[in-house]
């Protein structure tokens, strides 16, 4: 990996004297969740946190492309989607982690083009960095920056890449027993270290048990509770409408497969992958798979209808994203849709799951290869 610059070795530092500082006030041991969120978010200092460029090629200093940065053929395919929904629901969108901007940026000007006046467009973003990127890009676009959505909302609200970077339990079975993983300091860095896992989470993982038999000795992977309270809390946002979540990720079953026995957390940096999140805190994105069974239980559970789920492939097919691109075709939006539907790139590994409320199909979005039945 290319070796960091002294100011963000400096800044990784502090942010370790901070982690290192809670370590000692919670007894030598920190829970990884909570270890991950503060390499992510402390203020100043955590990857989301602390200024320093994330999106974008390796070329101009990102750690790693999201879809809509590859080419606006994404906003455009998903605004097919979109205007479906709001022939039901008031064109509102909500949008969680905007990243750079560039979906919305893109989306705004797609549904325009297919004759759809949005009423409100609301962000609602934790990083203050991100946000000021955002206001920068997004200056001439009617967008208000919101701490939570609208009580009784009636839209539709986007997650894409947001549920991949909530903080995650690692768990590891040692014989019959379940052990969660946290962070120790070690001489001048950061270990691992097993406690026995809390009831929440020795629970999880009897119920991933108990569906698809015992995991085997020596097994480790992750349970993201956070995010499975953010889909049971997004059911008392929305009042009327579908949320639509687009990450990488597995249906249970392939995410639990007994092979699969170092989990699914991975870092970035300066577009190289590796599976170190103690190493320079706050230098790395840290993200895991998404669960998608387990957010399609919990939006069940939470009183919403589960509308849809898919590849990433299918559902910009779906969309008509070929037409798009048709219409508009040149080498590099060609190979930009590559990117984005290709299984050996972007396609397959990353998963669209939609879920509502008093909204009725059939959608565009899932009309071919619909995967509900894996879930």
């Amino acid at each position: 990996m290319p070796a960091p610059d002294a100011a963000a070795v400096a800044q990784s530092g502090q942010l370790a004297a901070l982690i290192a500082s809670e370590i000692e006030h919670q007894g030598g041991w920190l829970p990884f969740d909570r270890y991950m969120h503060l390499v992510l978010n402390a203020p100043g200092l955590g990857y989301y946190a602390a200024g320093a460029r994330k999106f974008g090629d390796a070329a101009v200093g990102g750690d790693f492309v999201t879809a809509p940065e590859i080419s606006s053929l994404f906003a455009q395919a998903l605004a097919a989607q979109l205007a479906q929904l709001f022939a039901q629901v008031p064109p509102r969108i909500v949008e969680f982690g905007a990243g750079s901007g560039a979906l919305a940026c893109d989306l705004i000007q797609a549904l325009a083009g297919r004759g759809v006046t949005l009423q409100s467009y609301s962000i609602v973003e934790v990083s203050s960095d991100l946000i000021e990127r955002q206001r920068r890009r997004l200056r001439d676009a009617p967008i208000e920056w919101l701490a939570a959505p609208p009580p009784e909302f009636q839209g539709v609200m986007l997650a894409n890449e947001v549920l991949d970077v909530m903080p995650v339990k690692i768990f590891v079975k040692r014989g019959a027993s379940a052990f969660e993983r946290g962070v120790t300091v070690q001489g001048n860095g950061f270990a691992f270290a097993e406690r026995a896992a809390a009831d929440d989470l020795a629970a999880a993982i009897a119920a991933i048990e108990a569906e698809h038999g015992a995991l085997p000795d020596g097994y480790s992977s992750e349970v993201n509770l956070i995010s499975e309270g953010w889909i049971r809390s997004s059911a008392q946002w929305l009042a009327r409408g579908a949320v639509l979540i687009i990450d990488y990720g597995f249906p249970r079953r392939e995410y639990y497969h007994p092979q699969r026995l170092m989990g699914t957390l991975m870092c970035h940096f300066r577009h190289h992958a590796h599976a170190e999140p103690l190493w320079m805190p706050g230098l790395n994105d840290v993200t895991a798979h998404v669960d998608f069974s387990a957010m399609a239980a919990a939006a069940h559970g939470a009183g919403l209808d589960v509308l849809g789920y898919t590849s990433q492939s299918h559902f910009l097919l779906n969309c008509g994203v070929l037409d798009q691109l048709q219409a508009q075709r040149t080498p590099t939006k060609a190979g930009a849709l590559h990117r984005l539907i290709s299984e050996a790139e972007m396609g397959e590994l990353f998963k669209v799951l939609m879920v509502g409320r008093d909204v009725r199909g059939p959608w565009v979005g899932f009309e071919h290869g619909d995967r509900l039945h894996t879930l």
